[in-house]
C-alpha cells in the first residue's frame, strides 16, 4: 500500500491510498470517523455491475447504510441534470449534513458525484474511487468537480475537496484497451510537464505498461498522482502554474466537443498535446527532433496523433470559450523541453490553425 496526503488551503487534508482491493477500504472509513452513516454511491451502467456489490459489502462492516444511484455511462451524461437526479434522490432520503457519497468509476462519475456533493446542503463528504486509469492518474485528484454544458466541456462546476480517494489497482484489469490508454494519456502529460525522468520511465516500460503488470501500473499510478499533487498543493484554485496541467487541454477539449461522442477524453488530450508541441516547436521553444519523438512516443500505446473529419473553424470557435480564457487572453500551455512546460499567451489564430492541420488526418501522413 501507497499512500500520499494532499494539503488544502482549508486544512481539510485528505489521504490518496493506492493498494489493491477494497479491504483495506474499513479502517481508512474509520480513520475518518465516518461509521454508522449513511451513503450514496454513484456509479453508471458499465461500472456498477462489476464493483458495486464489492463497495457495498465492505461498507456494511462500517456500519454504513448503502443507497446508489446509476445513470448511463458515457459523457453524454456529465450534465447539470444528472446532479439534479442526484440532489433528488439525497432529498428523497432526507440526507444530513454528516451523510456522505462515494463516487465508484471513473473521470466522469468523479466529477458528477464531487459537484453534487458540493452543492447539497453547501457540501457534504465526498470519497473518489476510481476504477479507471485516467481518474486513477489525473481527475481524483485536486478537487476540480463539474459537468459539462451545451457540449462545452466542464463550464459548470466547483472546486470541492474529496475527503479520500482510495485506489484499487486491481480495477484497472476490467478495462478494454481503449480505455485504458484513454487514461495513460494523461499519465503521460505529466511527465512532460513537469517531470522527464517520469516520461523517460514511462517510455523504458512500454512493454509492462501494456501487459498491465501490476507492480508497475502501481508506480505508474503513484508517481503521476506525486506530480499532480505537488502541482495542486502550490495551486489549488488555478490561479497560476496549476494551469501547466492544461497541457494538451486547450485544443484537446474543443476537438472533444466537436467530436462529441466518438473520441474519448485522453484520445483528445494526446491530439492536444501534439498539437500544442507543434506549436513549441515552430515558435523555436523545442527542436524538431524533440517534437516527433513526443508525438511518435504516444503511438506505441495507442493515442492518436493524427484525426479525421474535423472543422478546424468550429474547433478554433470553441477554443475562445474554454474556461482557460480570462481578460488577459488564452492561456495556452507549451513546452521548454520534455518536463518543462510553461504558460504562453502568446498564441494565435494562425498559429492554433497550423497545428489542427498538422494533426488532421491525410493520405500522405509521415
Amino acid at each position: 500500500m501507497n499512500r500520499l496526503t494532499v494539503k488544502t488551503p482549508n486544512k481539510k487534508d485528505y489521504d490518496i491510498v493506492i493498494t489493491t482491493g477494497f479491504e483495506a477500504l474499513p479502517s481508512e472509513i474509520e480513520r475518518l470517523d465516518y461509521k454508522g452513516r449513511n451513503a450514496l454511491i454513484v456509479s453508471d451502467t458499465n461500472v456498477a455491475p462489476i464493483y458495486m456489490d464489492s463497495l457495498k459489502s465492505v461498507l456494511s462492516d462500517c456500519n454504513i447504510t448503502c443507497n446508489e444511484f446509476i445513470f448511463k455511462a458515457g459523457e453524454e451524461s456529465k450534465t447539470k441534470e444528472t446532479v439534479d437526479l442526484i440532489l433528488d434522490k439525497m432529498v428523497e432520503l432526507n440526507f444530513m449534513r454528516s451523510d456522505l457519497c462515494f463516487a465508484l468509476g471513473g473521470g466522469v462519475v468523479g466529477d458528477i458525484t464531487g459537484y453534487a456533493a458540493s452543492q447539497y446542503h453547501r457540501g457534504i463528504p465526498f470519497i473518489q474511487v476510481p476504477t479507471s486509469l485516467l481518474a486513477m492518474s489525473d481527475s481524483s485528484i485536486g478537487g476540480k468537480t463539474g459537468v459539462d454544458y451545451k457540449n462545452i466541456k466542464n463550464v459548470l462546476g466547483a472546486f470541492y475537496f474529496p475527503a479520500l480517494v482510495y485506489m484499487n489497482i486491481s480495477a484497472l484489469n476490467t478495462l478494454d484497451d481503449r480505455q485504458f490508454y484513454n487514461g495513460f494519456a494523461e499519465a503521460m502529460k505529466n511527465g512532460i510537464i513537469k517531470d522527464e525522468h517520469f516520461y523517460e520511465w514511462l517510455i523504458d516500460s512500454m512493454y509492462e505498461i501494456c501487459d498491465k503488470d501490476a507492480d508497475t501500473l502501481e508506480e505508474l499510478v503513484y508517481r503521476s498522482v506525486n506530480i499532480k499533487r505537488l502541482v495542486v498543493e502550490k495551486d489549488p484554485w488555478e490561479e497560476g502554474d496549476r494551469a501547466l496541467l492544461n497541457f494538451g487541454h486547450t485544443l484537446g477539449h474543443a476537438i472533444e466537443s466537436c467530436k462529441f461522442g466518438t473520441l474519448l477524453h485522453g484520445e483528445c488530450v494526446a491530439l492536444g498535446m501534439v498539437a500544442a508541441a507543434h506549436i513549441s516547436y515552430k515558435k523555436e521553444m523545442i527542436s524538431l527532433e524533440e517534437y516527433l519523438e513526443l508525438r511518435d512516443m504516444l503511438v506505441p500505446f495507442n493515442l492518436p496523433i493524427t484525426v479525421d473529419d474535423i472543422d478546424v473553424d468550429e474547433i478554433i470557435k470553441r477554443v475562445g470559450k474554454d474556461k482557460k480564457q480570462d481578460n488577459a487572453g488564452l492561456k495556452f500551455i507549451l513546452l521548454k523541453k520534455i518536463g518543462k512546460a510553461v504558460i504562453d499567451r502568446s498564441v494565435t489564430e494562425d498559429e492554433m490553425r497550423e497545428a489542427l492541420k498538422e494533426i488532421e488526418y491525410t493520405d500522405d501522413f509521415e
